[in-house]
């Protein structure tokens, strides 16, 4: 069965960090560059970070940039975010998909994404005190 499966997100307090994972099944996760993305209440999904496939290039949001890292590890099938320096606003369901891809439009990075093989169930994640 394909799918992408997210784990790692929580309850944290602000400031305080998270490491999320999105695992693959039923394919390759090193054929492609990997994306995280997030959607808050009554908001729309947004991209946070982009991976490509060697791991060498990566897009992040302004909004997260200096905070948030993208990792992956081709062995485990895996791509990792880390999320440091918390805040409020980061609280979202946070999601994984593929074929994702930066761009800079004006001075702000936007990334999206195709989503080949789809959305997995996502995580939560929740900053507060």
């Amino acid at each position: 069965q394909v799918q992408l499966v997210e784990s790692g997100g929580g309850l944290v307090q602000p400031g305080g960090s998270l490491r999320l994972s999105c695992a693959a099944s039923g394919f390759t996760l090193d054929d492609y560059a990997v994306g995280w993305f997030r959607q808050a209440p009554g908001k729309e999904r947004e991209g946070v970070s982009c991976i490509s496939s060697s791991g060498s290039g990566q897009y992040f949001a302004d909004s997260v940039k200096g905070r948030f890292t993208i990792s992956r590890d081709n062995a485990k099938n895996t791509v990792y975010l880390q999320m440091d320096s918390l805040k409020p606003e980061d609280t979202a369901v946070y999601y994984c998909a593929t074929d994702c891809s930066g761009a800079l439009y004006g001075s702000a990075t936007v990334i999206t994404t195709r989503a080949r093989w789809g959305w997995g169930q996502g995580t939560q994640v929740t900053v507060s005190s």
